[in-house]
């Protein structure tokens, strides 16, 4: 039985939506009887680049696609200037915009590519967010993936922010479909947008960045806009900070705040929050294991990708995964306190460019921040700081720089205060 079939049977009896879009609510039967996309020049074991959102065309021809046991690259509009070079990091034949299906000729055959393609199974190509570097490739298999939905969850009625390219965002749609859920893909990923879709659907999920969150305080429209649907908030893809989490609980008393943890590579990995107030959590479920090698976390994954396409394998010889996450331990908990790419020497005196910016957070003035190192001809690097105030109209740079000296080892505080927008990436993390 191909994955439709098994949907459909699946959802035969269920008389509510799968999804709800701008376009209208659609029972999965609505979803996947739409006329479909041609794929007759499609072959089994084709790279398919699939341009597309979570509307109703889309999840069909990925659905489609899965079935054809093709490799399937899920891409959005918002990469384009990238999508050359995805299509041939990922070595795409295809490629799939609006509906047109257009051939791409090359010459590269990767033996992971290969290995798939004997195997019969479909894969899926995701891309790694390039903070250090050009993103990476990531393949997996795509019927290994698969096989976690077999066990039945609870499911939620859950707003699809996370885009159509992410790891996050996939699995929102694969676990919603299995479990006949409710999705909620919104009219636009603006913190009113996100919001207004929550109160006129009545979602009870919304799974979203610790940026985006920050963005949600600074709009003012924290606690009054909040829909009393609202049940849960899951944050993840970037490092939380404790005063943003603070905010959020005392002004949120009733929502559950959990904290996810992922990496492309590793497939999806189960998390426990120690409590709504805690950045601490508990990373495992079946087949991970976890340990740490001088303060950074690393990981072992039944569910990990097959390797990268444009890069080395991360893994070592015993299969172990270096996360590049600093972390603190408590028992079976962890917390990320930065990434080892973070850490800025200051004169031999080391220290995480996120305690800084937690500091800086605490300022009543500020709402969103960036700290780096920069090379320093003396002491080999200093601190410096990205500062977007709450009202740029007015800013006091001194009485910042004041709250970070009073609160900062002289060595940690930065030398130079830039106030300025911060950059947010289409994923709604800190670029």
């Amino acid at each position: 039985m191909n994955l439709i079939d098994k949907l459909t049977k699946k959802w035969a009896t269920v008389d509510y939506p799968f999804l709800i879009h701008p376009s209208g609510q659609l029972s999965f039967a609505e979803v996947s009887q739409q006329e479909p996309v041609d794929l007759s020049q499609v072959k089994t074991g084709d790279v398919v680049a699939l341009i597309g959102d979570f509307n109703p065309p889309s999840i069909l021809t990925l659905l489609r696609l899965i079935d054809l046991n093709t490799i399937i690259v899920p891409l959005t509009v918002e990469t384009t200037e990238d999508h050359e070079y995805f299509f041939e990091s990922a070595q795409v034949d295809l490629v799939i915009k609006d509906g047109e299906v257009c051939r791409r000729e090359h010459e590269q055959n990767h033996p992971m590519i290969e290995e798939l393609r004997n195997r019969g199974n479909a894969g899926l190509v995701l891309f790694s967010t390039g903070t250090t570097g050009r993103p990476k490739a990531i393949l997996h298999d795509f019927s290994y993936f698969l096989k976690r939905f077999d066990t039945p969850r609870p499911t939620l009625r859950t707003i699809n922010f996370l885009l159509f390219d992410h790891i996050g965002g996939i699995n929102t749609l694969l676990h919603t479909l299995f479990n006949r859920g409710v999705v909620v893909a919104p009219k636009e990923r603006s913190v009113e947008g996100i919001l207004e879709s929550v109160e006129e659907h009545s979602v009870e999920v919304l799974p979203t960045t610790p940026t985006f969150l920050r963005m949600m305080l600074m709009s003012g429209l924290i606690p009054d806009k909040i829909p009393k649907s609202l049940r849960i908030i899951t944050y993840g893809t970037e490092r939380m900070d404790q005063p943003t989490l603070d905010q959020l609980c005392e002004l949120l008393p009733k929502v559950d705040f959990r904290q996810t943890f992922g990496m492309s590579e590793l497939g999806i990995v189960r998390v426990k929050s120690e409590a709504r107030n805690s950045l601490f959590m508990k990373v495992g479920g079946t087949g991970v294991e976890t340990r740490t090698v001088d303060g950074v976390l690393q990981i072992r994954s039944a569910n990990r990708m097959m390797g990268y396409l444009n890069a080395p394998s991360p893994f070592n010889d015993d299969g172990w995964y270096d996360t590049k996450d600093v972390v603190e331990e408590k028992g079976e908990f962890y917390k990320v306190v930065g990434r080892t790419s973070e850490v800025i020497n200051v004169g031999g005196l080391k220290f995480m460019a996120s305690e800084v910016e937690r500091i800086a957070l605490m300022h009543d003035g500020v709402s969103l921040v960036k700290v780096y190192g920069k090379d320093n001809p003396i002491t080999g690097q200093h601190a410096e700081i990205i500062v977007q105030p709450k009202k740029m109209d007015g800013f006091n740079k001194i009485s910042l720089k004041k709250h970070l000296t009073e609160n900062l080892q002289r060595h940690m505080v930065p030398r130079k205060i830039i106030v300025e927008m911060v950059k947010v990436g289409h994923r709604h993390k800190r670029s």
